[in-house]
Parts: C-alpha cells; sequence; structure tokens
C-alpha cells in the first residue's frame, strides 16, 4: 500500500526562485505537450508521442530545472488522456493557466537523489531544505517519490509517498453478529447522525468564519489588481481559506479516528453528495460538512486496521423503516424531523436512519 505524508517546508529566497521556475517550466512543458498532440491529431489523426527532450533544444531554460519534475508531466499528461478515453465523462485534458492552477511538480527517488533527516530533506538541483517533520514513517516503508507545492498562502509542502506495508494492520472482528457496527445517516446540521452516542464537536467552520472572508474579500475588491496591496490582500484572503480547510480537516481526522479505533465496522449510506449540494439550494452547507471527505478518510482508515466499510444502497428506506418493528411507511416528508411510529416509537428521524443503516449492514456482513 502507499502512503503518503504531508509536511511543511522552508526554503530560501534563492530556493523559492527555484521552486518557482520548475513550477512555471512543469506548467509550460505540459501545454506545450497537449498543443503539440492536438495539431498532430488535427492533421494526420494519429497520437504524437512526445517526450520533455523533444523541447529541451528549442527551449534551454528546461536544463535548468529537474529532469524528472518534468518527465512526470509526461505521465501525468497520458494518464488524463487515458481517463478521457475510458471515461469520456471525465473531460479532456485541459491547458493550465498560470494563475489558477495548482503550483506543484512531482520528484522521484532515483539513486539516492533525495535524502530525508529529522529536520530536513534533500531535492535534486534544492540541495538542503529546512522542513517540519512532525512524524515518523514505518521502517519497512520505502520512499518513491517526493511532490513539492506551493499554497496561495505562500506556504511550502512536501507530501512524501511511501511503499509498504501498514503496521496497524490487524484482522478484524471475523463473526458480525456480535461485532460493534456503527451506523452513519447523513445530517445536513452536524455532518452526520450515529446508530450510538458519540459525542462530537459542532462543525460549520466555514459559517464560523463566514463575515470574517466577507470583510477580507471586500477589501480585496477596493484594491487595485495587479498592486503591491493588492497580492498582500490576495494572500490574506487565502490564509482565511486556509484555516477554514484545516480546521474542517482536523476535525474530520480526529472524528475518523475515534470512530476506527472503537468499531469493527462502520456502515454508510451510498448517497451521491455532487447531487445533495445540487438540490434545494443546500450546496454551501453540504460542502461545509464535508461528509465526502470524512467517508473517505473512514475507508483508508478501516483499510489500514484490516477493518471493514460497508455502503448501503442509497434506495434502501432507512428513514422510512421504523428501527423497533419495522414497518414501513409509505409517506413521509422531509420536514418531518421526528419520527413516529404505530408501534409507539417516536425517536429523531436521522437516529432512526442511522440505526436501520447500521442493521442492513450487519445482514449483508453476516449473509
Amino acid at each position: 500500500m502507499n502512503i503518503a505524508y504531508h509536511f511543511r517546508i522552508y526554503p530560501t529566497e534563492e530556493q523559492k526562485i527555484l521552486l518557482g521556475k520548475t513550477f512555471g517550466c512543469c506548467r509550460f512543458l505540459y501545454n506545450q505537450m497537449l498543443n503539440d498532440k492536438i495539431q498532430e491529431y488535427e492533421k494526420t489523426k494519429k497520437m504524437l508521442k512526445n517526450t520533455p527532450a523533444m523541447y529541451k533544444k528549442e527551449y534551454p531554460f528546461l536544463k535548468e530545472v529537474d529532469s524528472l519534475a518534468l518527465a512526470n508531466v509526461q505521465l501525468h499528461l497520458e494518464k488524463a488522456y487515458k481517463n478521457f478515453f475510458r471515461e469520456p465523462k471525465i473531460g479532456f485534458p485541459r491547458f493550465k493557466s498560470k494563475h489558477h492552477s495548482r503550483s506543484s511538480y512531482t520528484t522521484n527517488l532515483v539513486n539516492g537523489n533525495i535524502l530525508v533527516e529529522s529536520k530536513r530533506i534533500r531535492l535534486p538541483k534544492l540541495k538542503w531544505i529546512a522542513m517540519k517533520k512532525h512524524r515518523e514513517p514505518a521502517e519497512d516503508f520505502r520512499l518513491k517519490s517526493v511532490t513539492v507545492s506551493m499554497e496561495p498562502s505562500g506556504k511550502y509542502f512536501a507530501s512524501l509517498l511511501y511503499e509498504g506495508y501498514s503496521c496497524e494492520n490487524q484482522a478484524a472482528e471475523s463473526d458480525y453478529s456480535t461485532a460493534k457496527i456503527l451506523g452513519i445517516d447523513y445530517a445536513m446540521q452536524g455532518m452526520a447522525v450515529f446508530s450510538e452516542k458519540i459525542e462530537t464537536e459542532e462543525a460549520g467552520f466555514f459559517r464560523k468564519n463566514e463575515k470574517r472572508l466577507a470583510r477580507e474579500q471586500r477589501k480585496l475588491s477596493r484594491c487595485v489588481r495587479g498592486s503591491h496591496n493588492y497580492e498582500l490582500q490576495k494572500k490574506k484572503v487565502a490564509r482565511c481559506h486556509e484555516k477554514i480547510r484545516n480546521q474542517r480537516r482536523d476535525y474530520l481526522h480526529k472524528l475518523s479516528r475515534k470512530i476506527v479505533d472503537s468499531y469493527d465496522a462502520v456502515a454508510v449510506e451510498d448517497i451521491d453528495m455532487k447531487a445533495m449540494g445540487q438540490c434545494l439550494h443546500f450546496g454551501k452547507s453540504v460542502q461545509d460538512n464535508g461528509y465526502g471527505m470524512f467517508r473517505e478518510m473512514l475507508d483508508y482508515k478501516l483499510a489500514w486496521k484490516g477493518k471493514k466499510m460497508v455502503k448501503v444502497d442509497r434506495f434502501f428506506p432507512s428513514s422510512k423503516k421504523c428501527c423497533k418493528c419495522g414497518r414501513v411507511k409509505k409517506e413521509l416528508k422531509l420536514s418531518e424531523r421526528v419520527y413516529r411510529c404505530a408501534c409507539g416509537n417516536e425517536m429523531d428521524r436521522d437516529r432512526n436512519a442511522a440505526i436501520n443503516i447500521c442493521e442492513e449492514a450487519r445482514r449483508m456482513l453476516t449473509a
């Protein structure tokens, strides 16, 4: 399995200049190779097999940066083409913009060209860079590649990709009839409701910081585009977005780790979050909750532990079914937040759905 560790790096001014050149060269080469492929196909109806070496003579500035970073540009472009032909809905590869594309590049470990120590990392062409290494990978993990990126706020990060077997991997509960299974139902307020009582914090980090973000964006709109003050204010807005993103990810990481350590399996409803955000004008609330990200975190953390995530079909009547007697209500309005059954069961609608999802997952695992 592959695991990536995300560390912040602190390059010097000279290293920042070289990093900026590398970002620019990778973007330029990607656009140039894509443009040549399109033109060749329009002329001959054949796919052009171009490589970075074909452009270094015409564009000598490409020799100043890491050659492995340019080689990965070719791999990324070929992958984009394969994804398009495999699934056209993904879309045809697009040109990278200087102002809107992510500033990053990937380099591979070859003949010891990358070294990692406790407080620094050595990268090709850049030599040693100070790094805040807040955690250590497992001893049997092998470094494969490093992706260097720059955030809009001006911070630099290195993502180290390791290959190996997880030291946390362990055998999960085999008898799911008695195993601890947690059912999770999506809720607009608080992101999710659980089949068992779990202490959670109040989420909605974008809503909490919305006024401050709006104030900084108003200041940005009054600045002259391209001026020094405009660039400074632009970084302030980026830092606001970055703080909101970090708060959300930190909360979801801690909650998912707590659940994975306490249960043998987790059951979720296989709902389409993109469609959920487009209906009934819920887009801001759905994206602020980060429920899709939460499910992904649960999925890979459960896999590390050798445990399972069960996805219950989205058409399963989890909300309409009574968790006590099993009777299904044919008509249940979205405005009805309390589930009332003829058997006398009266409870929160989402809690009832979470219990039903848990029991359905147990039935699927023991079948």
